[in-house]
C-alpha cells in the first residue's frame, strides 16, 4: 500500500477556484476503478490530500487523469505561499479495512 499526504496554501483569493478543482478532479476519481482512497481537507486557505492506493499501477492510473493534471497546473500557477509539501506515510493500524 502507498500512502500520500499533501499539504499546501493558496492565497485567499483562490481558495474557491482551488475548491472547484479538487471537485473536478474528485468527481473523475470516481470513475476510475482501481482500489485507492482519496481525500481532502482543509482549514482556512491550507489544503491537506490524503491518498491510499492499494499498488503503484493505481497510483500511476490515478495520477494521470487530466482533470487532476488541470488541477495542479492551476495550483501551481496561483502562487502559493510557500512550497507544496509532499510525504509519503506508513500505515501502522486502522479500525477498518481500507481495501
Amino acid at each position: 500500500m502507498i500512502v500520500v499526504k499533501v499539504t499546501y496554501t493558496v492565497k485567499d483569493s483562490f481558495v474557491a477556484d482551488n475548491k472547484q478543482n479538487i471537485n473536478t478532479f474528485l468527481q473523475d476519481f470516481k470513475k476510475v476503478s482501481g482500489d485507492f482512497r482519496y481525500t481532502v481537507y482543509s482549514k482556512d486557505n491550507t489544503f491537506i490530500h490524503l491518498s491510499h492506493f492499494k499498488d503503484r499501477d493505481i497510483q500511476t492510473a490515478v495520477l494521470e487523469v487530466p482533470s487532476f493534471k488541470a488541477f495542479q497546473a492551476a495550483r501551481d500557477a496561483s502562487g502559493l505561499i510557500g512550497e507544496h509539501h509532499l510525504e509519503v506515510l506508513e500505515l501502522e493500524g486502522t479500525t477498518a479495512d481500507i481495501f
